[in-house]
């Protein structure tokens, strides 16, 4: 069989037929000794030589001239693994691909295998890896993502508000708070995108009411309650101050009475007086919802009583009304809490005052010392219990009257659905008197024609109002169960936010008293050091009194003991 790799076919005898003979037995002796030069040679030479013998076995042909080319074959490479690399490479066999046999090369000009994966085996030139690829590093840019919102949130205009610098105004007998409101704005229906206007308490609740009239349906932030007694303590004014912020900005993000034009008199207008009064006096024209509603009777209660028919408001409304209770009775349970903490601290105070009077009669320093700094710690224990309950109430307690007031708000949400609903049964009821008298006309014959024409034109005016009033009730429905799933998701939301810091505070306080107790320990266990405890000076006698329950207490001790 001829070999594959070979460069050309076999070819003819040169020197002709007629030398065949005599020169066989020359090829004999070449093939003896081609053979016996293979059995002598290395095992690594020998495929070669079998190769090299068995080509002119299988040729009848002559021995060639001098002058004839040498049949060059191309023999196949083996390729074995070498145990003993100098280099320390694991030299492992790269077998060719099936469909693409690999052909030696000529060696590589610009060494460019010289890579330990691309280095030729046994003269076999493979294909070049790629380069490894480097992970992205990250950007030094810091860029902030948000979270993905509509279209519709994302072209709303955004309000932030502040309600701040509230300050007494006024004599003894009209003395009020004057907050400094603040409005940052992207609304381009505003002059400028920030401004400040200054307004008291019942500028507030005038755009609470307005509201409400504005937006019939909806569930308006309403703001906090009247106080007569006490309402310019700091505590007082600071939760009120607050509060009015809240509502504010609940206002200015609900989708619906950001928009309204009240709102933005309240937070632009520079005189404010002057254009509610203006506005007021324009009342008829301001709006084409108010001139419907107080031409369809909507501000008129209904004399009967109201059923409601829907499962879904009942249960609603009944659900609201346990809630108000709950939170009733957890607002209780807050004020309660609040007291006694209140309580101890007045209790620290005094348990300080007596301490540090006994330190003051004891003579030994080593429990003088002592008994001093435990007077101090009871002071702190009464700083921390006093700004705890202070922190209650603005974190929690605040969250919890702002619902009472918002279920509240729900609530007259619901009243208005119910005159709309009476509005809407008025108004059939007018439209069956109207349709009774065109029947009565209509049975009296042509010699009524004049009064007919005036009763057909009342009776369509009262289709017109039965159509309106049964839209506006309807209307309203769909627009209470939007604005009640929305109550929901503001109330989880704003409860969990409360109570994360109610918790935050309670336990950042009880951090402080523990670690206040134990450097007064480890001041305990340095008894042998008598300057671990602050001395405290002699307290001068002519030195006038505090206010505070700790100066009146130890003044009084001073004098008992001279």
């Amino acid at each position: 069989m001829e070999d594959p790799w070979a460069d050309s076919a076999p070819s003819s005898n040169p020197l002709g037929s007629s030398q065949q003979g005599a020169d066989d037995d020359d090829a004999t002796t070449a093939l003896l000794s081609t053979t016996t030069a293979a059995a002598a040679a290395p095992s690594g030479a020998g495929s070669s030589a079998a190769g090299a013998s068995a080509a002119p076995s299988s040729s009848s042909s002559a021995r060639p001239s001098r002058i004839t080319p040498r049949r060059i074959v191309a023999q196949p490479t083996r390729l074995e693994a070498v145990e003993d690399d100098p280099l320390g490479r694991s030299a492992r066999p790269h077998p060719p691909p099936a469909a693409m046999p690999l052909r030696p090369g000529p060696p590589d000009p610009h060494r460019i295998l010289d890579d330990e994966d691309d280095t030729d085996v046994g003269g076999l030139r493979r294909a070049r890896p790629p380069p490894p690829v480097q992970p992205a590093l990250p950007s030094p840019v810091q860029t902030t993502t948000h979270p993905s919102v509509s279209l519709e949130q994302a072209a709303r205009p955004s309000f932030h508000i502040t309600v701040g610098d509230p300050c007494k105004v006024g004599d003894l007998t009209s003395s009020h708070i004057v907050y400094s409101v603040r409005t940052k704005t992207t609304s381009k229906a505003y002059k400028q995108p920030e401004f400040e206007v200054r307004r008291r308490y019942r500028d507030f609740l005038w755009l609470y009411n307005t509201l409400h009239a504005n937006n019939p349906g909806v569930v308006v932030p309403p703001p906090p309650e009247k106080q007569a007694v006490g309402r310019f303590e700091s505590n007082f004014v600071e939760s009120r101050r607050a509060a009015l912020e809240k509502m504010l900005n609940k206002i200015a993000a609900h989708p619906t009475l950001q928009l309204d034009a009240d709102l933005k008199l309240f937070l632009e207008s520079e005189a404010f007086n002057v254009d509610v009064k203006h506005k007021e006096r324009k009342e008829p024209n301001l709006g084409e919802s108010k001139s419907v509603l107080g031409s369809l009777g909507f501000g008129v209660g209904g004399g009967n009583k109201f059923v409601e028919h829907d499962d879904w408001f009942h249960d609603r409304r009944v659900y609201l009304d346990a809630l108000e209770n709950q939170l009733k009775a957890l607002y209780k349970a807050m004020e309660s809490m609040v007291a006694q903490r209140k309580a101890m601290a007045e209790a620290a105070a005094d348990f300080s005052a007596s301490l540090h009077a006994l330190s003051t009669v004891e003579l030994s320093p080593t429990l003088s010392g002592p008994l001093d700094a435990l007077s101090e710690l009871q002071l702190t224990i009464r700083d921390v219990y006093e700004r705890q309950a202070q922190q209650d109430i603005l974190t929690f307690g605040i969250i919890i009257d702002e619902y009472i007031r918002l279920i509240g708000s729900v609530k007259q949400a619901f009243q208005q659905r119910q005159k709309a609903f009476h509005s809407w049964h008025a108004a059939e009821s007018e439209l069956a008197k109207r349709k009774a008298a065109q029947d009565k006309l209509l049975r009296q014959g042509r010699s009524q024609q004049d009064r007919l024409n005036q009763v057909n034109a009342e009776v369509m005016d009262a289709e017109r109002k039965v159509h309106q009033t049964r839209l506006l009730f309807e209307d309203m429905g769909r627009l209470m169960r939007a604005e009640l799933d929305r109550f929901e998701k503001e109330k989880v939301e704003d409860f969990k936010s409360g109570v994360e810091t109610f918790l935050e505070s309670a336990v950042e306080a009880q951090k402080e008293l523990i670690e206040k107790w134990e450097t007064f320990l480890m001041q305990l266990d340095a008894e042998d050091d008598e300057t671990v405890f602050y001395r405290p000076p002699v307290v001068q006698t002519n030195k006038p009194a505090g206010n505070t329950a700790v100066d009146r207490a130890r003044a009084t001790i001073h004098e008992d003991s001279d």
